[in-house]
């Protein structure tokens, strides 16, 4: 006879595959071995007796059932946590906040200090990912989503809205008219890419030859280095142009049809240090609904 419950350790495989689509991603969430992720994720399908992921042979994508089992595990990640919080005494200015990593490093990283001067009572315990899940973290009070929409599963604040171009190192030589004997780099998956930007800036160029990684912080680095240009936008990008880490060498800017989102988990509705964070975030970006000029 099954018990009632799978095991935890199985439900917590599924939440952090889910929320990589990798098993890679998750272990390293978890300091698991791919192996274990995966071996605990089948043992999972077998006691609920249906798959929860397609295996695509460059990631994972949710069956029907994963998708109607996500949220009910990860509202019951959150109720114990709560709970959790409860036991173990007030912590409502201790403040769980998720964003990507490249947002972290060259937005909120060199902002933390102001936020720590205006309110030096709230912890900030930070979560990276490459890419954000579809639903709320698991665990996050406070997500800034970079995103075309969010899923309608959950509620989202317009934050910034925002405009991209190249950038290159600040010695790097480069024209329009040579652009094509460059090297090109970018962030994959985006809409606000290459091909875009190109297309706007009125270039009859299709299909151009583009290195992809999975996150800016690469390529910005890349280009930083002198190896080519790199789409950036002005939130990712702006502090290390004014620095001189890099250059726009082009004046055109393309629009983004992506845009940052600001989400709070409901329970943090109710907390003083998410909503201090939270209302410290639409101070620096400006008011919602336009483009931002970004304080520093």
């Amino acid at each position: 006879m099954k018990q009632s419950l799978p095991p935890l350790g199985w439900l917590r495989a599924f939440e952090a595959a889910a929320r990589h689509l990798s098993f890679t991603g998750a272990a390293q969430d978890l300091n698991m071995t791919q192996s274990a992720v995966s071996q605990q994720i089948k043992s999972l399908e077998g006691y609920l007796g249906r798959p929860l992921f397609h295996r695509r042979p460059r990631a994972l994508e949710l069956t029907e059932s994963g998708i109607t089992y996500l949220p009910v595990v990860r509202d019951a990640f959150r109720t114990l946590e709560r709970g959790t919080r409860a036991i173990t005494g007030d912590d409502s200015n201790v403040v769980q906040v998720q964003c990507n990593i490249t947002f972290a490093i060259h937005w909120l990283a060199p902002r933390l200090k102001l936020f720590r001067q205006a309110h030096p009572d709230v912890q900030l315990n930070l979560m990276t990912e490459i890419w954000e899940p579809r639903e709320l973290a698991a665990g996050a009070d406070v997500e800034v989503r970079f995103s075309l929409r969010p899923s309608d599963t959950v509620r989202a604040e317009h934050l910034l809205s925002d405009h991209y171009y190249p950038v290159c190192a600040p010695n790097y030589d480069v024209s329009l008219a040579d652009l094509q004997s460059h090297p090109l780099f970018d962030c994959s998956n985006l809409l606000c890419n290459w091909s875009a930007w190109l297309e706007d800036q009125g270039l009859n160029w299709e299909n151009p030859p583009v290195t992809y990684a999975t996150t800016y912080s690469v390529t910005l680095a890349v280009a930083a280095a002198g190896g080519g240009l790199a789409i950036a936008h002005d939130a990712i990008a702006g502090r290390l142009l004014r620095q001189g880490v890099l250059k726009a060498p082009f004046e055109h800017r393309a629009e983004m049809p992506e845009a940052y989102y600001l989400i709070i988990s409901p329970q943090a509705e109710q907390m003083p240090g998410a909503v201090a964070f939270a209302n410290w975030l639409r101070s620096m970006v400006g008011k919602p609904g336009r483009r931002a000029e970004i304080r520093v």
